[in-house]
């Protein structure tokens, strides 16, 4: 028996190795599977190039485990090891600087990962003691056995092994015991070896049975060798990707379509990602890209590999040019990774885009499906912005889809105002927000629905981008306003009557913690409605803006704001200021009267304290001013009390306000109530 120490003189390496340089001790079995893997692959390649005498048979991997002796044996009948490359591989570990680069490098641990490739030694993460036993595939050559138990001293001897190949025994310590359940390795297998190019055997098959679950004696293989991403496209039909979809998510529905990917130069890329149904709470479905490398599972984390909005893509990617660490959890950015990135980003473009020109009908079909996806790469990723852009789809409320290019052209002439900006009227619900819909469509214009979780950040990087277009909703402001034209509707009330019922009205809504109204008059045709409710295009954006946090957080928490359009064209509202002037014609003319007169002498003495020092001003003048502020004050509130108890009198103030309201989905609960009550009354 030959004795020694592994050739590490610093004794630290085997805490580092199982305290710091695995972030998920679990990795192990994953580690000496892919190990065992590499061993029957490369028997493979020797066998191809004649240097293996006998038969290669049928190459395999076993896993199993014996929880009375507490321990896990991995086997495989790949190359196997002599006592000579046992001690080149598993004692020196490469580390001829080992003792330099620990030193200089022990306070970060992760970079040694992926330095000197520790694979093997992750077992030692759950073991106390492990031992190999090896028999290399040439002929003549004696079988050995290897020892450690977790420090530096190993053992090597010679040992009996029938076949080729090697199996590792890994015993359990106490503080690893979950990994001795036959339910958990399973799934461990299942997670990481599910598309390994060898079969892997774990425990045997079961059938059902004379009422009970019975072992057949046949070895249960846990993994598929030849997934669809290994295989070339020309031999998949769509019946092969979506059944390969359904064993990657067993629980998803159908995709939308998939992309092949198979590159093998500047870089070696394979995989196939799919286009899953996402239309809302895009985040749960994001870490649905599984990363391979040569079909060993790595992580579903692939942020580091492609661009944040492909994260809602579902797959595969299988790289062995991804630099990874000996963990293979952690993505290191290098040229190659950002390479992979933008040729992926093009695929889906361009697959995108094969898609529209060749099967328009279909692709407007699934493009609400695909909406979230696209409009969230448009935002985020400017290379992808310009391959998109131009098929990217917009639907009207009659349910017809237009690219940007298209719908500008058809809207042009009648959605261009007089300062020559081409206006985009929207909806974010065609339902809700009918009414102003209905009035844009009178108007001949027409109507977008944009209705999807990143329309507001879509449609500002739209306006960014050409100057002479805006996105508007319809329920913003009045028609009119929205799309300015030079022509204009004179007003049936003076300023003054016009100003007097905006108060009257004012006086008969009420602010809250969550929403601020504003009355305001325009002079709109009498056939449209005595109030309209809308609300700011930039308020309402940074709202909404607000919601995906970022620097528009300071918006969310302000209360809504509305505007209360009175139409003073109206025939009620004429109405109501006709009675108004019946009313309080002459208490209101006498108001008005004292109104002007005090703020003309306001406006003197403050014109001519103006030319002086405050302290060359007379305290009796200071005080003449005081006093005519104080009567203006008073003369103010005494309209003020005049006006709204003519709204409290009057019924149909309130009534005009809640079908408003009414109209604008905004009349809930007792405000509800006493609008039906009132309306009875009114009939």
């Amino acid at each position: 028996m030959e004795k020694g120490k592994i050739g590490v003189t610093t004794e630290n390496i085997f805490p580092i190795i199982k305290k710091f340089l695995y972030s998920d001790h679990e990795i192990f079995l994953r580690e000496l599977v892919s190990n065992a893997t590499d061993a029957t692959q490369k028997l493979k390649t020797f066998a191809s190039a004649g240097e293996l005498k006998g038969e290669l048979g049928e190459m395999s991997i076993s896993v199993s485990f014996d929880p009375k002796k507490k321990t896990i044996t991995v086997s495989d009948n790949g190359i196997g090891m002599s006592a000579e490359e046992i001690d080149k591989y598993l004692n020196q570990i490469a580390f001829s600087s080992a003792n330099e680069f620990l030193d200089k490098y022990q306070d970060q641990a992760n970079a040694i990962i992926g330095q000197f490739g520790l694979g093997f030694y992750s077992s030692f993460m759950v073991s106390d003691k492990v031992e190999v036993i090896s028999k290399t595939y040439r002929d003549g050559v004696p079988a050995v056995k290897w020892t450690c138990d977790g420090s530096p001293e190993y053992s090597i001897e010679e040992t009996e092994k029938a076949g080729r190949g090697t199996d590792i025994i890994l015993h359990i310590d106490k503080d690893s015991k979950e990994f001795l359940d036959e339910q958990r390795l399973e799934n461990l297998l299942k997670k990481y070896c599910s598309f390994l190019p060898v079969p892997v055997h774990f425990g045997n098959e079961k059938e059902w049975k004379d009422g009970k679950m019975v072992d057949t004696g046949k070895p249960k293989v846990i993994n598929n060798t030849r997934p669809a991403w290994t295989i070339k496209p020309s031999e998949l039909k769509d019946e092969d990707y979506n059944k390969f979809y359904h064993e990657l998510y067993p629980m998803g529905e159908d995709p939308l379509f998939n992309i092949h990917l198979n590159v093998d130069y500047p870089f070696k890329l394979t995989g196939i990602l799919y286009f899953p149904k996402i239309r809302n709470n895009f985040e749960i479905q994001k870490n649905k890209i599984q990363l391979y490398c040569n079909q060993v599972f790595v992580t579903d984390s692939v942020e580091g590999i492609v661009p944040d909005f492909l994260t809602l893509l579902h797959g595969v990617i299988d790289s062995p040019d991804i630099p990874l660490n000996v963990s293979r959890s952690y993505l290191q950015s290098d040229s190659n990774v950002k390479k992979i990135s933008s040729h992926i980003t093009k695929k889906v473009a361009d697959r995108l885009a094969d898609i529209f020109k060749k099967d328009r009908e279909n692709f407007e079909k699934k493009w609400d499906d695909l909406k979230l996806f696209i409009e969230y790469g448009m935002i985020t990723e400017e290379k992808f912005y310009e391959k998109v852009s131009k098929f990217a789809l917009f639907k009207n409320t009659a349910g017809k889809y237009f690219t940007l290019e298209e719908y500008d052209k058809i809207i042009k002439e009648n959605q261009t105002d007089k300062d020559k900006a081409l206006i985009h009227l929207y909806t974010t619900d065609p339902v809700a927000q009918h009414t102003y819909v209905a009035k844009a469509a009178e108007k001949g214009y027409d109507v977008l629905v944009l209705d999807g979780q990143l329309d507001t950040h879509l449609i500002n990087a739209l306006e960014s981008k050409d100057q002479g277009s805006r996105f508007v909703r319809v329920d913003s402001d009045v028609i009119e306003n929205l799309i300015k034209k030079d022509e204009s509707h004179s007003s049936k009330l003076s300023k003054a009557q016009s100003d007097d019922v905006a108060q009257v009205f004012r006086s008969q809504v009420a602010d809250s913690d969550k929403a601020r109204f504003h009355v305001r008059s325009e002079s709109l045709d009498e056939n449209d409605l005595p109030m309209v409710i809308t609300q700011s295009e930039f308020m309402r954006r940074m709202k909404d803006m607000a919601q995906f946090g970022g620097g528009y957080s300071f918006y969310g928490e302000m209360p809504d704001s509305f505007d209360l359009v009175l139409n003073t064209n109206h025939p009620l509202v004429v109405a109501l200021a006709g009675d108004l002037d019946k009313e309080h014609a002459d208490e209101l003319k006498k108001n008005s009267a004292g109104i002007e007169k005090t703020r003309v002498e306001i406006e003197f003495m403050e014109k001519e304290h103006g030319k002086k020092k405050p302290e060359e001003i007379p305290s009796v003048e200071k005080d003449d001013l005081e006093r005519l502020r104080g009567e203006l004050k008073q003369l103010e509130e005494k309209r003020k009390g005049i006006l709204d108890g003519f709204g409290n009198e009057h019924k149909a103030v309130r009534q005009i306000i809640d079908l408003a309201m009414l109209a604008n989905n905004m009349l809930k609960g007792e405000a509800l109530s006493a609008f039906v009550k009132r309306s009875i009354s009114l009939l």
